[in-house]
């Protein structure tokens, strides 16, 4: 992805003033950074920031920071596999430029490990095939590796560029964290020390009873974060391979103006080096799947390489623990096991071969339980999270502009006097606390009965006994569990 194109991902400029600036281009000449510059699209000191804040394409194969055997034996790989044999081909799928790729090929054939086939059209059409070394190398590498992906870069780059791209480099404040919450009936004191903690990227524990919205609240700051980063495809770590991009978890940024020629012109230096993925920051949840063989490198035996654990893949943005307590691991064990990091920002990971390496913790992680907090962990660690945020039962009058607000947008009508009298039937007959989920699921529950029915759904005081009797679960013995019984 060109650096143009990053902009507009970011947001920093439009397709209308990149297009201004293409046409002042076509006039004056120039690069295109410049003349951004001076048709007003942004300013000369935000477009140097900006573009010192994205990885540069290299330029030779000493630029890749790897050793020239290791990426001939990758290539080799890639060649051996197929279907990449013109230097094209190869650019594509190691995420090297076609330069950096000739270049390896001319090594590759100096040692007479690949033959020239010849091109269709250019230089970038020409075709190698491996040699008989070259197919015993490429054996060689697969036995010792099955890694065939894009280039990786060296671990000091990537944690160059992880402490570059810190949660702490956004620009958090009330309006941005109001309009993450626009769609929630968030307090303002809740705001105040939300704000802080978000700033901070420090640990975030948010307790309470269940059923008011701490993973609600803590999936929307998400909406907060509008930076773009770079995550690696992969990381070469000790001479092996560790997978960090997982399109399953990270969302690239759009690229749909690659295919626009007017758009396709650089700015003012070399492209982004694509060995890494323009993405949105990490927001990761894992519930009460998360295992502790998650948090450690896992070894892929079939292909002798490595994947990176979740929180790493989380590293510049967010990783939500929800439901903390109810993991398949003890809260004490991962606790533990994130003592060092949670404190330090530095992780250490552990290869099959032994050696352990230093990998920043640059990740915020969010706790969110509706256990109590001493239950779960000691003082001491008490005190290594920061931020600790309770997340109660809402005001009466809260609970029912949320009731209405789920009403109106289920076309639900629903009268003031209605609302209270619900309320009331909830406090009272049924002996609850008020709870933020309590109008989405007496709603939902409302229109299914109407709709089994062919009926119009409102609020009569049929549907709603109804709804509210599946709050809570009926004592053992009930007139309606009898019946059940006779008929089985």
């Amino acid at each position: 992805m060109r650096i143009g194109e990053l902009l507009l991902a970011a947001g920093l400029v439009s397709e209308a003033d990149i297009a201004r600036a293409v046409d002042r281009q076509h006039e004056e000449g120039g690069r295109l950074g410049p003349n951004l510059v001076a048709v007003g699209a942004i300013t000369a000191e935000a477009l140097a920031e900006f573009c010192d804040g994205v990885p540069i394409e290299p330029g030779t194969v000493a630029d890749t920071g790897l050793p020239e055997t290791f990426l001939i034996d990758l290539m080799l790989k890639l060649i051996f596999v197929g279907p990449a044999e013109s230097v094209s081909d190869l650019a594509s799928a190691l995420r090297l430029s076609p330069g950096v790729v000739s270049e390896l090929l001319e090594s590759a054939v100096r040692g007479q490990l690949v033959g020239a086939l010849g091109a269709s059209s250019g230089a970038l059409s020409m075709r190698y095939e491996l040699t008989e070394n070259g197919k015993a190398r490429a054996r060689e590498a697969m036995a010792r590796s099955a890694y065939t992906g894009p280039a990786p870069v060296p671990l000091e780059v990537y944690t160059h560029w992880v402490e570059r791209q810190k949660v702490t480099n956004e620009v958090v404040n009330v309006p941005r964290l109001r309009q993450a919450f626009d769609d929630l009936e968030v307090a303002d004191a809740l705001v105040d020390k939300l704000g802080p903690a978000v700033t901070s990227g420090r640990t975030v524990l948010m307790y309470g009873p269940p059923g008011n919205g701490k993973t609600s609240v803590a999936q929307r700051l998400d909406r907060v974060f509008r930076q773009v980063i770079h995550i690696p495809h992969a990381v070469l770590v000790e001479g092996q391979v560790m997978t960090v991009f997982d399109p399953d978890l990270h969302r690239p940024v759009a690229g749909g103006a690659v295919s626009r020629p007017r758009l396709t012109t650089s700015l003012w230096r070399d492209d982004a080096d694509s060995r890494f993925v323009p993405c949105r920051r990490p927001f990761i949840v894992a519930g009460g799947e998360l295992t502790m063989e998650m948090l450690d490198l896992k070894h892929e035996a079939g292909g002798n390489f490595y994947v990176a654990p979740l929180h790493m893949k989380a590293a510049g943005g967010c990783f939500l623990i929800d439901d903390f307590g109810r993991q398949m691991v003890s809260p004490t064990a991962l606790l533990n096991r994130w003592i060092v990091p949670l404190e330090n920002k530095v992780d250490y990971l552990k290869l099959a071969t032994g050696k352990s390496f230093r990998v920043p913790f640059q990740t915020v992680v969010i706790f969110s339980t509706n256990l109590a907090p001493a239950d779960l962990m000691d003082g001491a660690f008490l005190r290594r999270i920061p931020y600790k945020l309770e997340i109660g039962a809402p005001s009466p009058e809260a609970w029912r502009r949320i009731f209405k607000s789920v009403c109106a947008a289920n076309n639900v009508p629903a009268e003031d006097g209605q609302v209270r009298e619900i309320e009331r039937q909830i406090c009272e007959r049924h002996g609850l606390e008020l709870a933020a989920f309590q109008p989405r699921f007496l709603i939902e529950q409302i229109i299914a009965s109407a709709d089994f029915r062919g009926t119009v759904p409102i609020l009569t005081p049929e549907l709603v006994s109804l709804a509210l009797a599946n709050l809570t679960v009926g004592r053992a013995g009930s007139s309606e569990t009898a019946t059940l019984a006779r008929v089985a």
